[in-house]
C-alpha cells in the first residue's frame, strides 16, 4: 500500500511540475508577445513622430524659401526705382556739368 501510496505521490508531483511548466510556458509566451507588440507601438509612434517632424521642417523650409523669393524679388523692385531717380537726378545736372566741363576746357589760363 505505501508503494502504491508512493507511485500515485509522485505521478501527481510530475503531473504537477508538467501543469507548472506549461504555465510557466505560457506566461513566457505572453510576455513575449505583450513585448512585441510594445516595440511594434514604440516604432509606429516613433514613425509618426519622424513624419511630423519632417512635415514641420518642410513646411518651414518652404516658408523660409519663399520669403527669400518674395525678398529678392522686393529688393530687386527697390534697387530699379533707386537706379530710375539717380538716372532722373543725372539728367537733371547733366547740362549744367557738361557746361562746366566745357568751361574749364575752353578757359585759356595766363
Amino acid at each position: 500500500m505505501n508503494s502504491t501510496r508512493g507511485q500515485v505521490g509522485i505521478q501527481m508531483l510530475l503531473t504537477a511540475e508538467q501543469e507548472a511548466q506549461q504555465i510557466v510556458s505560457a506566461a513566457r509566451n505572453l510576455k513575449l508577445t505583450r513585448l512585441k507588440q510594445a516595440k511594434d507601438e514604440a516604432e509606429k509612434d516613433v514613425a509618426d513622430y519622424r513624419s511630423k517632424l519632417e512635415s514641420e521642417y518642410q513646411k518651414k523650409l518652404s516658408e523660409t524659401s519663399g520669403n527669400s523669393g518674395s525678398t529678392v524679388k522686393r529688393l530687386e523692385e527697390e534697387t530699379e526705382i533707386k537706379i530710375q531717380k539717380l538716372k532722373e537726378s543725372a539728367s537733371k545736372v547733366q547740362p549744367d556739368i557738361v557746361g562746366m566741363i566745357m568751361k574749364h576746357i575752353t578757359a585759356v589760363k595766363n
